[in-house]
């Protein structure tokens, strides 16, 4: 009896292999007859999956997405309960800090990706356009729910604060990377960020 094909495996066992080449080599290394040999399988194979070279770059940034999700989703359960603005937005933005072996790997690998779109800029706009950042949108809500409860100022723009937000968890991570500071003192610095965030009168 001819061996089922788990299909979605195989997908999964080809993206996990540009991945791990990403973060290591970086993506200009991550060639379709390359990711064949990461992952131990037939070059035809992986054309077989992915059509082209855009489709499985694409197939692993969803995947590099669903897992930094994942990670932020894990802090923020964590947090306790009930979740509270500051409580979520710290532990969201701290979720994308690297502070272990796998999420530092994972950062290097969104690196990666960040330096394609922006070495090719065409690929970015084909594929991700110019719509406001889901995770900006999300921060910039709880930010809102803050405000109403009288914990942020009102009359700050929440859009904006996400985005500084975002901005400065951005550098952290890569200073963080680059071995500047560890991630106990970049944790330090969102906290320090979010006091004065959270002092209405000092906002």
């Amino acid at each position: 009896m001819p061996k089922r094909v788990d299909h979605e495996q195989r997908r999964t066992e080809i993206a996990e292999a540009l991945l791990r080449i990403a973060g290591t080599r970086g993506l200009h290394a991550a060639s379709m007859r390359e990711v064949a040999a990461e992952a131990g399988v037939s070059l035809r194979l992986v054309q077989y999956y992915f059509h082209t070279k855009e489709e499985l770059l694409l197939d692993g940034m969803a995947r590099l997405v669903d897992k930094l999700n994942d990670r932020m989703l894990e802090r923020i359960r964590a947090a306790g309960l009930p979740p509270t603005p500051r409580g979520i937005l710290y532990a969201a933005l701290t979720g994308l800090l690297p502070t272990d072996e796998d999420s530092h790997r994972v950062q290097l690998t969104f690196v990666a990706f960040q330096t394609l779109m922006i070495t090719d800029p065409a690929f970015a706009n084909r594929n991700f356009g110019t719509t406001p950042d889901k995770m900006e949108r999300y921060l910039a809500d709880q930010i809102s729910q803050a405000q109403q409860a009288g914990e942020i100022a009102p009359d700050r723009d929440p859009a904006l604060l996400a985005t500084a937000l975002m901005a400065l968890t951005g550098g952290l991570v890569s200073s963080v990377i680059a071995g500047q500071r560890d991630a106990e003192a970049a944790e330090a610095v969102l906290r320090d960020h979010l006091d004065h965030l959270f002092t209405p009168d000092r906002g």
